[in-house]
C-alpha cells in the first residue's frame, strides 16, 4: 500500500533526499494458489485451460521480444560508449602532447577500449562511471590551461565527447523505459507473473548515473 499524504503531519526534510538505484535483482516465485488456479481452470472445462495456455505462450513471446528490445537499447549505450572512449582516447593524447598530462589518465582509457563494453548492466554502469571520471580529468586538465581552447583538435574532441555524453543519457533513458516495462510485467498476475516464474526470471537493473556525475551535479555553476 502506497503511502499517504497526510496534510496534518507534514515532514519536511530541508536538506534534501539523495535517491540511489538499489542493485539487487528480485526473482519472480509464484504461490501454490497459481497453481490452484490452474488446476481450477482445466477443471471448469478444457476450454478454460486451453485458453490460458495459449495466453501463457503469447506472455512468453512477449517476453522473449522485449527481451531482444533490451538487447538492442543495450547495444545502443555500447556503441556510444565504445565511440566515447574513443574520443576520450585521441583527446588525452592530443593533451598530452601539449602538457603534463597524468599518465594514468591515458592508460586507463586505453584499457576501456576493448570493443566490448560489458556484458552485464553492472558492467555497464561501470564502465559509463570510470568514462565519467576519466572526462572530469580531461576537463580539468583542460580548463587549466585556457590557451588550449583554441586549439582546434582539441576542442573538436571536446565537443565531440559533450555530444556522445548527450547521446549516452538518451539511450539510457530508453534502456530504463524497456527496463521498466519488464521489471513491470513480470509481476503482473497471473499469465506473465506466473510465466516469469517458471522461467526463473529476475528484475533487471537500470541504467544509473555514476558517483562522479551525482558529484558534479551538487558543484555551484554560477
Amino acid at each position: 500500500m502506497a503511502n499517504q499524504l497526510d496534510e496534518l503531519n507534514p515532514e519536511v526534510r530541508e536538506e534534501g533526499l539523495d535517491v540511489n538505484v538499489i542493485a539487487k535483482k528480485i526473482p519472480v516465485k509464484v504461490g501454490k494458489g497459481s497453481l490452484v488456479f490452474e488446476i481450477v481452470l482445466w477443471v471448469l472445462g478444457i476450454i478454460p485451460g486451453l485458453v490460458f495456455l495459449i495466453m501463457k505462450i503469447n506472455a512468453k513471446k512477449y517476453f522473449q521480444q522485449l527481451e531482444q528490445k533490451i538487447q538492442h537499447d543495450a547495444s545502443q549505450i555500447d556503441n556510444y560508449l565504445e565511440q566515447r572512449v574513443i574520443v576520450l582516447q585521441n583527446c588525452a593524447k592530443l593533451l598530452e602532447k601539449s602538457i603534463a598530462l597524468d599518465k594514468s589518465t591515458y592508460e586507463n582509457i586505453a584499457k576501456y577500449r576493448s570493443g566490448n563494453a560489458g556484458k552485464s548492466d553492472t558492467q555497464r554502469n561501470e564502465l559509463a562511471s570510470q568514462l565519467d571520471v576519466a572526462s572530469r580529468n580531461i576537463n580539468l586538465a583542460f580548463e587549466n590551461y585556457p590557451d588550449l581552447m583554441a586549439h582546434r583538435d582539441i576542442a573538436d574532441a571536446m565537443q565531440q565527447n559533450m555530444y556522445l555524453q548527450r547521446e549516452i543519457t538518451a539511450a539510457r533513458e530508453l534502456y530504463n523505459d524497456t527496463i521498466n516495462a519488464w521489471n513491470r510485467d513480470i509481476f503482473a498476475w497471473p499469465t506473465k507473473m506466473i510465466v516469469a516464474a517458471r522461467n526463473g526470471y529476475t528484475t533487471r537493473i537500470p541504467f544509473t548515473a555514476s558517483a562522479e556525475t551525482k558529484q558534479k551535479a551538487r558543484d555551484v555553476f554560477f
